[in-house]
């Protein structure tokens, strides 16, 4: 393995293409405006990017917004849904497209994606070019937050300090303790329990790590139990009362940060590096995985 993976390449890079994304989110676009009832589908990390922007969205009373993972979407019949947003950094994943097939001609679909030369793009109304932010690498980085930056500054957030963070994040030291660590758990709430979700499949992913991830306020209803010494319960965004407390009380090491959420994940993306690095993984590569899930077409009888 090469001693600077893609990987180490692209997520490195976040800060820059996060500035652009945010250059094109503040500029409208053809997202969804305020009021509208909107379906988000997407597919592994794409999937909980939806999730992230689904719940920034509503909560900022928006509109109705429901992330789907794009394989147990509910957009058959009538839902009342004003549009169907789609993440897919290569365009090809096949249930995604069957996605943007089965609304075409009903629900108005708009797509963010990273390679502008796929069937995606003829199959969305609309489309969200973010060809800067493609990959090589398997484990997605950079795609999935640059997205989710554009879609933060579509609903007017300013990005700023997330991009400042993240080249803090960059320098940060990655402790020893979380390259060694038996396990983790990853916790968020709100917007950032999709974060969450993306640093448990991140480290999955990279270095075939033991990881879980839950809202942070059901941790303590049943999931803490496998919390112990050499263990990590890493949190996103802010602390429910008294949840350092319960995690010191097991022995597992509480890990939380005052930078923006999506920088943390920045941190997290290192780690998960690192973890593979010190197993002697390949990255770029993960075993039993493909950049794009394309399914073989059921035969026609």
């Amino acid at each position: 393995m090469s001693e600077t993976s893609y990987m180490e390449q692209e997520l490195r890079s976040q800060p820059e293409t996060w500035r652009e994304a945010a250059r094109i989110g503040a500029a409208g676009g053809p997202l969804p405006k305020a009021g509208q009832r909107v379906a988000v589908v997407g597919c592994g990390t794409s999937w909980f990017m939806a999730q992230s922007y689904a719940a920034l969205r509503e909560s900022a009373g928006l509109g109705v917004t429901d992330p789907f993972p794009a394989s147990e979407a509910f957009l058959d019949g009538d839902r009342g849904y004003d549009a169907v947003v789609a993440i897919t950094r290569s365009g090809t994943t096949t249930e995604v497209l069957r996605v943007l097939e089965a609304v075409r001609g009903r629900i108005p679909t708009v797509t963010l994606l990273g390679d502008p030369e796929t069937p995606a793009v003829e199959l969305s109304d609309a489309t969200v070019e973010l060809p800067f932010a493609d990959e090589q690498s398997v484990v997605q980085t950079r795609f999935a937050t640059t997205a989710l930056t554009l879609l933060r500054a579509q609903l007017g957030h300013d990005v700023s300090r997330a991009v400042d963070d993240a080249e803090e994040a960059l320098a940060a030291p990655v402790a020893q303790e979380w390259v060694d660590a038996e396990q983790f758990s990853f916790l968020g709430s709100g917007w950032t329990y999709g974060l969450a979700n993306e640093a448990a499949l991140k480290m999955r992913e990279a270095s075939q790590s033991w990881t879980e991830s839950y809202p942070a306020m059901e941790y303590r209803h049943g999931p803490i139990s496998i919390a112990a010494p050499g263990r990590v319960t890493w949190l996103f965004g802010p602390a429910p009362e008294g949840l350092e407390a319960d995690v010191a009380r097991t022995g597992a090491h509480f890990v939380s940060h005052d930078r923006d959420p999506l920088a943390d994940l920045v941190l997290v993306q290192r780690v998960a590096l690192e973890r593979a690095r010190a197993r002697g993984l390949d990255p770029d590569n993960p075993r039993s995985l493909t950049r794009s899930v394309m399914l073989q077409e059921p035969a026609t009888p």
